[in-house]
């Protein structure tokens, strides 16, 4: 159930001054985090030798250069649509490692013995390949990549809030899996190539290229995104909805694996099955997962600005800083201006994280309005006050300036009889009408009222 906002006062410790118990010696940090970089360098260290044997070293190389390419515009589209509330840097690493090295791994030991026990078992290779392609790939690929979007879930909570937090996770994890495959099918093309002395536009490597780089690069993160958004609705639900919160994700799970068969079972529905799918499946599916991101990040600016709206009649924020806040391009603004007048990058990362810790804030106090917060609400609602507090000194007038500069002017009508003054006619029949700026759904700027409206 959500709290009111205190009166604005400085928060201080926002453990209370608790002194905290000391974690076993496997529940610290470091001990997690040198345990995770062991698995994901070693699982990287074996998936590089795999891939290095079944190319060559040329083919590897080849392979590792044409595979980047995409990289670098998977990251920046799936980091564009987490601006609102942009989780931390290591969280994408995480995923991107875990899908390149790790899922890869997990799916070219099981893809393989998986293949081979069928084919020893009906005596039948090319039937076990389908098999395989159709069948045990999609199953073991997707589950490989969840398992990333799942441990984020349970381990990072906090950095996973919603849908938007469940896309980007799994996107990013699903485009480090399709870096490294990408790298043992291009690979594996050019050494075919150099065997039968192919090269240009007509070579193996070429077609290999188009299809799975230029045509389809989000093919393995669309697929990935539907567990990841089954995750995020799961992360929306009350903790006491223990069913939805585990069928939601599975059912996004099992939704993955059945687009992921329809797509590599395209090949075995006649000469133009690829095309056919990719028309009919795969760009509708595209376009309305686009749809819906898109569609919840302007529905999460809209949180911000009304949810915040307590926070600021509470007088923790101005009275123009939920506009602000809930608007991109005034977010931008107010840190090009922080850059500009209070000492360069550092005052622009100080709005950068204000901007986070108070759309957080938000997401926290709606999530208590619905009555879905956790039990620490209280004290994380402290913690994030507490980060508001310490930089508020710069990010408030730099808010306060953003809200002015992109708020549009209102025109005031004139009556029908003549008044002299600032919102009638001109005094003077040169003088231009008047404008009033204001922001949407903001009272003026006035003082802080001398009591407590919550405090009872």
């Amino acid at each position: 159930m959500a709290t009111c906002p205190p009166y604005p006062t400085y928060p201080g410790d926002p453990t209370g001054g608790t002194a905290l118990r000391h974690a076993h010696w496997w529940q610290r940090k470091w001990v997690r985090y040198g345990a995770l970089i062991t698995l994901l360098t070693l699982s990287g260290l074996v998936i590089l030798a795999l891939v290095r044997q079944q190319t060559g070293t040329e083919g590897f190389l080849v392979g590792l250069g044409l595979a980047v390419l995409p990289v670098p515009l998977l990251i920046a589209a799936f980091r564009w649509l987490d601006r609102v509330e942009p989780g931390p840097w290591r969280n994408l690493l995480f995923a991107f490692a875990w899908g390149a090295c790790a899922a890869a791994l997990i799916a070219i030991i099981a893809n393989s013995f998986a293949t081979k026990w069928i084919a020893t078992a009906t005596a039948d290779p090319s039937g076990a390949d389908t098999l395989g392609a159709t069948v045990i790939a999609p199953i073991v690929e997707e589950s490989a990549k969840a398992a990333a979007v799942l441990l984020v879930f349970l381990f990072r909570r906090r950095d996973f809030t919603g849908i938007v937090d469940g896309v980007v996770i799994a996107g990013v994890t699903a485009t480090g899996f399709a870096f490294t495959e990408n790298i043992l099918y291009l690979g594996t093309a050019f050494g075919t190539d150099q065997l039968n002395g192919d090269g240009g536009i007509a070579s193996v490597t070429a077609a290999t290229f188009f299809v799975r780089v230029v045509m389809s690069p989000f093919a393995h993160p669309l697929f990935t995104v539907l567990t990841g958004i089954g995750f995020g609705i799961s992360a929306l639900s009350a903790e006491r909805q223990h069913i939805r919160r585990v069928l939601v994700p599975l059912s996004g799970l099992l939704l993955a694996m059945g687009m992921h068969a329809t797509w590599n079972g395209s090949s075995t529905f006649g000469q133009y099955g690829f095309f056919a799918v990719y028309a009919m499946f795969m760009v509708p599916a595209f376009a309305l997962l686009t749809w819906l991101v898109i569609w919840t990040r302007q529905r999460e600016l809209r949180t911000v600005r009304e949810e915040l709206l307590a926070y600021a009649v509470a007088g923790w924020l101005t009275p123009t800083e939920p506009y602000a806040l809930g608007s991109m391009r005034a977010r931008r603004v107010a840190r090009d201006y922080a850059r500009r007048q209070f000492g360069g990058r550092a005052a622009g990362r100080a709005v950068s994280q204000y901007e986070a810790y108070a759309t957080s804030l938000a997401f926290l106090r709606r999530r208590g309005r619905l009555g879905r917060a956790n039990a620490d609400f209280v004290v994380r609602e402290r913690e994030l006050l507490h980060e508001l507090w310490r930089r508020r000194e710069v990010a408030r007038p730099a808010l306060d300036h953003a809200a002015r500069m992109t708020a549009p002017p209102v025109p005031v009508a004139a009556p029908p009889w003549p008044v002299y003054g600032v919102y009638g006619y001109p005094a003077h029949p040169a003088q231009p009408t008047h404008h009033i700026h204001s922001v949407h759904g903001v009272h003026p700027a006035v003082p802080y009222p001398a009591y407590n409206p919550y405090r009872t």
